[in-house]
């Protein structure tokens, strides 16, 4: 028995858990407590991409678009299975949930461009679910919030549409040449009857196209899974009635594929 050894072999590995303990505690606190002044851009992950939807109206596929040093917060949620959003550059990695909401911040101190990543497989399409993240300086970013928030203002819809089929994530399942990929072709749909998986034949039509957008697996297309999402709440009215315009033009341009392919 040696009371002054044991006291010591105590107090000092007590002291040194206490510090770790309190350093951690506040690095906790910093990943994880909110700035009050941080700005809120809400997250959307859906099979196979993110799109980010900001207060001022404007929105973006794929492309996270901060001013640097301000606080940013992302409100996340899915709109199918489980996602995780990942960006390594700045150590933020949170998993995106459907019907619920998570939260993570980070702040980006210069102007830069960022690799962003789903680490949740989520699906044959997991790999390509990739992003960025671009920084901008505060007087460009205020200058992008602007132009976004009034995109496609002073464009005809079907160039509009052009643009969204793009920007949206339409381009990652929907060639527009005849090539078929995870979902049919759009050239030269528009007018004609399509083969759904139930053997029954759809015209397609403005009211078929909308309701494939807003709601996807009312009906399949035969030869296709129901993969794709909903863009119930990611796309606006004018949105939707801009891709149509661009659809009707792709059966315009060319001559229409073989049905059900």
């Amino acid at each position: 028995h040696n009371l002054a050894l044991e006291i010591t072999w105590t107090v000092i590995p007590t002291i040194l858990i206490l510090i770790v303990f309190v350093w951690g505690f506040r690095g906790y606190l910093s990943l994880y407590v909110v700035p009050h002044d941080a700005m809120e851009i809400k997250v959307t992950g859906q099979k196979w991409f993110w799109s980010f939807d900001y207060q001022a109206g404007a929105s973006t596929v794929n492309d996270l678009v901060v001013p640097a040093g301000k606080p940013i917060k992302l409100l996340m949620s899915s709109q199918d299975v489980i996602h995780s959003f990942y960006v390594p550059d700045f150590r933020i990695k949170m998993d995106v949930l459907p019907n619920r909401y998570t939260t993570a911040w980070f702040q980006a101190p210069e102007v830069g461009e960022h690799n962003l990543f789903c680490t949740e497989y989520c699906g044959k399409g997991h790999s390509e679910m990739i992003g960025k993240v671009r920084v901008l300086t505060p007087e460009h970013f205020a200058a992008w919030l602007d132009s976004n928030a009034a995109e496609g203002q002073d464009l005809p819809p079907a160039e509009y549409g052009r643009q969204l089929y793009t920007t949206k994530g339409c381009a990652t399942c929907h060639s527009i040449d005849g090539t078929i990929k995870e979902g049919p072709s759009l050239k030269g749909r528009f007018g004609k009857q399509e083969l759904m998986s139930d053997g029954s034949r759809v015209l397609v039509d403005e009211n078929y196209i909308r309701e494939s957008i807003l709601n996807p697996r009312a009906k399949i297309v035969n030869g296709f899974q129901p993969v794709m999402p909903t863009y119930q709440g990611v796309l606006k009215d004018r949105q939707v009635d801009a891709l149509i315009a661009f659809i009707k033009s792709l059966s315009a341009e060319g001559e229409p594929e073989q049905e059900g392919q």
